[in-house]
C-alpha cells in the first residue's frame, strides 16, 4: 500500500464519493484504511460500566485502500505515488507535481 496513517485522501467510488479526509487507521494485510468522516456507521452501544451513557453512536469503517488516492500536500490534487531513491532512502514521490510527499 502506497498510503499510510495520517495521509490526506480523497475517495474515488462509493457513496462518499469526492469527499477529503485523513487516514485514522490502515491495514496493510486487509488492504482496507479508515478514513476521518468517510464510510460512517450507526451503531448501537449499550453502557458497560456504571455511569457510562449508552445510545447510537456514529462510526468510521474500513473501506478498500484502492477506493482512495492521496492528495499531494504541495499541489493539492489527488495523485498516484511514485518511489525513487534518496540519499539513501526510499521516499515517496507525487506523479504529477514530483515533489516528495
Amino acid at each position: 500500500m502506497n498510503i499510510r496513517k495520517d495521509d490526506k485522501v480523497v475517495v474515488l467510488s462509493g457513496k462518499d464519493k469526492g469527499k477529503q479526509g485523513k487516514i485514522l487507521v490502515s491495514d496493510p494485510k486487509a488492504a482496507k484504511v479508515i478514513v476521518e468522516g468517510v464510510n460512517v456507521a450507526t451503531k448501537h452501544q449499550k453502557p458497560r460500566k456504571q455511569g457510562e451513557e449508552g445510545g447510537i453512536i456514529k462510526v468510521e469503517t474500513p473501506i478498500y485502500a484502492s477506493k482512495v488516492q492521496l492528495v499531494c500536500p504541495k499541489c493539492g490534487k489527488a495523485t498516484r505515488v511514485g518511489h525513487k531513491i534518496a540519499d539513501g532512502k526510499k521516499v515517496r514521490v507525487c506523479k504529477k507535481c514530483g515533489a516528495e510527499i
